[in-house]
């Protein structure tokens, strides 16, 4: 079993608490539902389903939400909550949730109405845009009345609707309705198995989403109410509502249930047989992060690759993005017993290589991939070494090789953005005017907040890593090895400029327009958690001590120092305010795996490296219930921001997790 996450009364009643912890349910294609605990809309990403009509991406809001309202004896119980325009809330629906349970990947409320108890849970058939929405009446002395009203909508997940004038076409089907915005639209199916139901056409104006206006984004949303199931259930009967895509969707929401307990079961199986035997036993929080780890696999077909894979960067905004998907790799394929799943991914990718470069992004609309970035194709190098060390497949690293030599040659000689090898000193340089193109890439129109153009340390650091990993595949493989040493072996010797003996520390960028650049910044760590590191053994301890004093928190590194006069330690305000801030202070919890590794690395004691892994097992409680967040303040208490969902996070803390697991310490 999974980590039984539970929320009562002391969460659930309390709409400030229980509005700020979110659910998400996906379906390995790129759709998903999400919402509050509250059931409160709070985003413009919350709904019932968002479908991803061109997957993994055309994410389209479909069904926004159901307010279900219960007559029990001669008395309303509204079970749903919504915030108006005006601020009001009403009705107060959360009041009369007594629990909240995630039962693996399985939202399940609990709403005490007298002496009836009524169970609802959400979840997604895999492979397929459709949701199912489930009640269950556990305990009464009498029937109980349910009404559904289905609000709808179609619109892009990030958009808002004003629905003024909107005629939608809504059709009556057998077991319910078919839902067409407009005639190019993909339909909507909404079905039940039992209940009566009558279409309706109405608009409800002014659904105040406050979450988008904390980040000083636009805040009213109109949903379509298209029409009111009802059923009258006895005492363990049960109620299935489905959304869906398909024109026919299995509407037996009890065999669908089991079907997605049983995909759960073989992830976790996958998971566990994947371990040595010493190792079977791992805290429950860790089962659950396997689970949190598959939403995040998503379909992507290449033309090599028909059944392909990727990786989101995170929910509820993120499409794939190179560079996360390979940071995000080991942890989420590999650590969890799925390696077919890595090798997929790495196919996929290798396709798109353009350049010597692989995609920095693949657009929401459209299928030209963006390549703004230097460092996501050095990290295929490392997702490619930790794929073969975990199956040493030379078939594979065969058919990647041709293009593997050319990255390096093209990175030697040049390719886009000026990325090209010194020949002064054997280090990478990159960047150019305008763009951003290492993982610290806010930008606010023309405004690029960190810059980093010059020779970033991290981009070294994976740059020799690459060249090491290189040679000995060129070696397994019995092919040229002798010139991927020589280039390393320079990077090494030369990765000495990046050593600021006065602050004890690496700069973070050498050469750039205005010269060497001493921020203290976490970049650092990753030439020390690296598997080939480029820095001499008293050099990494440093760089862990002054990263463990002056960047770390609880939940990840700070992304500079505080005691830098550009630090900002709140991420809040509009999204000027908030880009600037995002490197400048703002911690990242995916850094947390780099820094445990690194801290292992020098210290030898997987008890105390694990140690900091710790605050993560609370946060799975918070934000994004069940999972791992994107970013938090810099400051305490260091509140979770960003997306309540990020793959890398996720991914770190897995393969932080196992790399401390069975350990012998020296202490």
């Amino acid at each position: 079993m999974a980590m039984g996450i539970n929320f009562g009364r002391e969460v659930c009643g309390q709409l400030e608490v229980a509005e700020s912890r979110e659910w998400l349910v996906t379906n390995s294609i790129g759709g998903y539902a999400a919402g509050t605990v509250a059931g409160i809309l709070t985003r413009c990403y919350h709904g019932l389903l968002v479908a991803a009509l061109k997957p993994p991406l055309g994410r389209t809001l479909m069904l926004a939400k159901l307010d279900d309202t219960v007559l029990y004896g001669d008395r309303y119980y509204p079970l749903h909550t919504n915030r108006w325009a005006d601020g009001s809330v009403g009705p107060h629906g959360y009041r009369h949730i007594e629990r909240f349970a995630l039962q693996n990947s399985i939202p399940v409320w609990r709403y005490a109405c007298a002496d009836a108890l009524l169970e609802k849970r959400i979840w997604m058939q895999p492979g397929a845009n459709t949701t199912y929405i489930h009640y269950q009446l556990l305990r009464a002395t009498k029937p109980l009345h349910l009404t559904l009203k289905a609000l709808v909508n179609y619109r892009d997940y990030h958009s808002r609707t004003q629905g003024q004038g909107w005629q939608m076409t809504i059709v009556p089907l057998q077991r319910g309705i078919c839902v067409s915005a407009f005639p190019e639209a993909v339909p909507m199916t909404l079905l039940s198995d039992r209940a009566d139901f009558t279409p309706g056409h109405d608009w409800y104006y002014g659904f105040n989403l406050t979450a988008e206006r904390e980040r000083g984004l636009s805040d009213r949303d109109d949903h379509l109410h298209a029409a009111t199931f009802q059923a009258l259930l006895e005492v363990g009967e049960s109620l299935t509502i489905v959304a869906s895509t398909e024109p026919s969707p299995d509407l037996n929401g009890e065999a669908m249930l089991k079907n997605r307990r049983i995909y759960e079961q073989k992830l976790l199986g996958l998971w566990r047989s994947s371990r040595p035997i010493e190792l079977k036993e791992a805290p429950e929080f860790v089962s659950q992060l396997v689970l949190a780890a598959d939403q995040f696999i998503v379909n992507r077909a290449s033309p090599q690759e028909p059944n392909g894979k990727t990786i989101l960067a995170g929910y509820p905004w993120f499409s794939d993005w190179g560079r996360d998907t390979m940071i995000s790799l080991p942890g989420l394929t590999l650590t969890t017993g799925r390696p077919e799943i890595a090798r997929s991914i790495l196919r996929v990718f290798a396709y798109y290589t353009d350049q010597g470069m692989i995609p920095n992004r693949f657009p929401d609309a459209g299928e030209i991939p963006e390549y703004n970035t230097v460092d996501a194709t050095l990290w295929y190098f490392e997702a490619l070494r930790a794929y073969y060390a975990a199956t040493e497949d030379d078939d594979l690293i065969r058919e990647l090789y041709p293009m593997l030599a050319e990255i390096v040659d093209w990175h030697c000689r040049g390719t886009r953005f000026n990325i090209h090898l010194d020949s002064a000193d054997g280090l990478l340089y990159a960047g150019e005017q305008g763009v951003q193109l290492t993982w610290m890439d806010a930008k606010i129109n023309d405004w690029v907040v960190t810059p980093r153009i010059g020779k970033p340390v991290e981009v070294n650091a994976l740059w020799y890593n690459a060249l090491r990993t290189m040679a000995k595949l060129a070696r397994r493989i019995g092919k040229p090895h002798q010139e991927y040493e020589a280039i390393a072996d320079r990077a090494q010797a030369r990765f000495s400029r990046f050593w600021n003996p006065g602050l004890g520390y690496c700069y973070d960028v050498l050469d750039g327009p205005q010269g060497d650049d001493a921020s203290l910044r976490p970049n650092q760590i990753l030439a020390v958690s690296l598997p080939e590191s480029p820095l001499p053994p008293a050099q990494q301890r440093s760089v862990v001590d002054i990263c463990a004093q002056a960047l770390l928190t609880s939940y990840g590194l700070r992304s500079l120092t505080p005691d830098d006069p550009q630090y900002q330690g709140c991420y809040i305000g509009t999204p000027r305010q908030r880009d600037a801030a995002y490197h400048q202070g703002t911690v990242w919890g995916w850094l947390l795996g780099p820094f445990v590794l690194a801290h292992l690395r020098v210290y030898n004691n997987p008890a105390r490296a694990r140690e900091f892994l710790e605050p993560m097992i609370n946060h799975l409680y918070a934000h994004g219930v069940g999972s791992c967040s994107e970013i938090f303040d810099g400051d305490a208490p260091m509140t979770p921001r960003g997306c309540f969902a990020q793959a890398w996070t996720v991914a770190e803390v897995l393969r932080a997790w196992l790399a401390t697991e069975g350990v012998k310490s020296e202490e």
